[in-house]
């Protein structure tokens, strides 16, 4: 079955990855995947940063199947008063920082990010956009605007105009945003860049100028949020609050979900001058959203934020310490693992993989490993997780 299902994979789907890692997997629990043979699979990249609560999480499954039996898609989003829309929304309220408590929910992050540009030039009339080098917020035209990235740019040029590129982490570079800029989109922790965190200035800063000049500071904590750095959001390690926040991945608990959410008197912009200005069939799915509240009740209950931190203060240690690295960035358990030879990176994921570890790479990124297991994860997980990559990392280097 495994050969036939992977060749109609390719016939009939369109994987646009060179080589795609093509494994059938019959079922997944925990921090583990398991393919049709029996083989187990430990999974360190937790879907790019979507099941921080594991992969089968009971409590997940018991509300996806509840909400099942109650109804799924009933009319486009912001029309019906959904219970499970209005509990996640006020969920969402209460744990982002500030005075965010107004969300828009959609179905992906890209689709979010393309709700706060929209939300940015219509609160200020204003029309540049000020993005930085080596961010990603996703593959939408609009999305890809923001790219620093010019090989992925370039194929699909013209791009949105007056999106402006400024280097990342550099205090000095944000004095160019002026009073034409509407909106400036960042990740607090750069994600697909190879997990570049920046210093102690650049986001305070930022935020100020963003405040004097009137633009709107836009953060994308797609990948960052849930949990995934030992907090709910990223940004509280710098204590910055945004005008808008941007999520998806991890916030749907392994279901679609993306939200961008705001102050209200900037959301409420969306419904006036024209009505609809920002419309979603299946955003905020309903089954989706109980998925998602139910998967932030497992992270809060469980303490699976002070796992992350721990664990990942664990894994930055141990890694560190592996010879072939060079060193190890990141907060919680979004690491990346810096090599001392950045042309044994695809070598070591093939040696991973073939010892049963996932891990992966970076869009932007070469040399550098994705380490990103789910929050659950132990630390006889990690131990075996090192153990796997030193080998590997010794094999690759003796070729």
């Amino acid at each position: 079955m495994g050969q036939e299902l992977y060749d109609d994979f390719l016939r009939y789907l369109c994987p646009t990855s060179v080589e795609p890692l093509g494994l059938v997997i019959e079922r997944a629990e925990g921090c583990f995947l398991w393919t049709p043979e029996g083989r187990s699979i430990l999974d360190f990249i937790s879907g790019i940063a979507v099941s921080n609560v594991g992969h089968g999480c009971p409590e997940v499954l018991r509300a996806i199947r509840a909400q099942v039996e109650r109804h799924l898609h009933v009319m486009v989003y912001g029309e019906m008063v959904q219970e499970v829309q209005v509990a996640m929304a006020q969920r969402l309220a209460e744990i982002t920082p500030g005075d965010l408590t107004t969300a828009f929910l959609c179905n992906s992050g890209a689709e979010a990010i393309e709700g706060a540009l929209k939300l940015c030039r219509k609160v200020t009339g204003r029309p540049r956009i000020i993005a930085f080098a080596g961010g990603y917020h996703g593959d939408t035209l609009g999305a890809l605007s923001l790219s620093g990235e010019p090989r992925y740019r370039k194929p699909f040029e013209p791009l949105l105009p007056e999106v402006h590129i400024l280097p990342f982490d550099d205090p000095d570079a944000l004095r160019t945003i002026d009073e034409q800029v509407a909106g400036v989109v960042v990740e607090p922790i750069q994600g697909e860049a190879g997990i570049r965190v920046p210093g102690p200035d650049f986001l305070p800063t930022l935020s100020a100028r963003c405040q004097e000049v009137g633009a709107l500071l836009i953060l994308d904590e797609v990948q960052t949020a849930v949990g995934r750095t030992g907090r709910w959001f990223a940004c509280e390690h710098w204590g910055v609050i945004p005008d808008c926040l941007v999520l998806a991945k991890a916030v749907g608990g392994g279901m679609p979900l993306g939200a961008f959410i705001g102050r209200p008197e900037l959301m409420h912009t969306l419904s006036i001058d024209p009505p609809f200005a920002h419309v979603t069939t299946f955003g905020g799915h309903p089954v989706s959203c109980a998925a998602g509240l139910a998967a932030l009740r497992v992270i809060e209950q469980d303490g699976l934020m002070k796992n992350a931190e721990a664990m990942g203060a664990y894994l930055r240690h141990a890694i560190s310490a592996l010879p072939g690295v060079e060193g190890v960035r990141g907060m919680g358990v979004l690491l990346g693992v810096v090599l001392e030879e950045p042309s044994l990176t695809r070598a070591v994921l093939r040696l991973t993989l073939e010892r049963g570890l996932l891990l992966g790479d970076f869009l932007n990124a070469d040399g550098v490993i994705r380490v990103a297991p789910p929050l659950v994860v132990s630390q006889e997980l990690c131990d075996q997780a090192v153990e796997v990559l030193a080998e590997s990392l010794k094999v690759a280097r003796k070729r």
